[in-house]
């Protein structure tokens, strides 16, 4: 078992569905993102087109990040998951500078309300106890939905269903179809990280 993400381009609309689910499901502070749609502009005027790029952890069979954290606080789980334990996270941010895909936050402070001068909501007294302060943060894929036999929040929110999720090691599964086939691909392959996550590239 080795959990994928196959991300289609030329299906996403850049609605950022998939960034409001992800901080709803792990209650992520304010300016702590586990999932962000990047914005550019490809083509030349008056063909000049928005483009948008879904970015998530790759969670990478040959991660850097993993290599790099010197307590062991980053660690592969079950199904290839690139995980961190904040107990054994000191904050040393080496992790945020191995990773190619800047897919790591850290939190400098304790989390804060999303409404100023207001006390924290019930959702955010029992979602912030997972946000410790000093610790870095990242997508896991939503372990916990895994582990009651759900999807990730970003693939069940996203409305164009760009986002596909299953088993990378069963060849019948449909992002192994779709890697096998040469249609998904990685970001930046020549890193070696041999991510988890693929791209379906827009038509030109």
């Amino acid at each position: 078992m080795r959990y994928g993400m196959v991300i289609d381009l030329r299906k996403c609309v850049g609605c950022n569905s998939c960034t409001a689910a992800c901080k709803q499901a792990n209650a992520t502070p304010p300016g702590i993102f586990w999932s962000k749609v990047l914005n550019y502009e490809s083509g030349e005027y008056p063909q000049a087109r928005l483009r948008f790029l879904p970015m998530l952890c790759m969670h990478c069979q040959e991660a850097p990040c993993l290599e790099a954290c010197p307590t062991g606080a980053t660690y592969r789980g079950d199904g290839g998951l690139v995980l961190v334990n904040d107990d054994l996270c000191i904050g040393c941010r080496y992790c945020m500078m191995a990773c190619p895909y800047e897919a790591r936050s850290y939190n400098y402070n304790a989390p804060k309300a999303y409404y100023t001068g207001l006390e924290l909501t019930e959702f955010e007294q029992a979602g912030y106890k997972g946000h410790p302060k000093s610790a870095i943060e990242k997508c896991n894929f939503c372990q916990p939905r895994l582990q009651a036999g759900q999807q990730p929040a970003c693939v069940v929110t996203c409305p164009s269903e760009a986002r596909i999720f299953g088993d990378l090691d069963d060849p019948e599964s449909q992002v192994a179809i779709l890697v096998a086939s040469g249609l998904a691909k990685p970001r930046l392959e020549e890193q070696g990280t041999r991510p988890s996550v693929f791209y379906i590239e827009l038509d030109e």
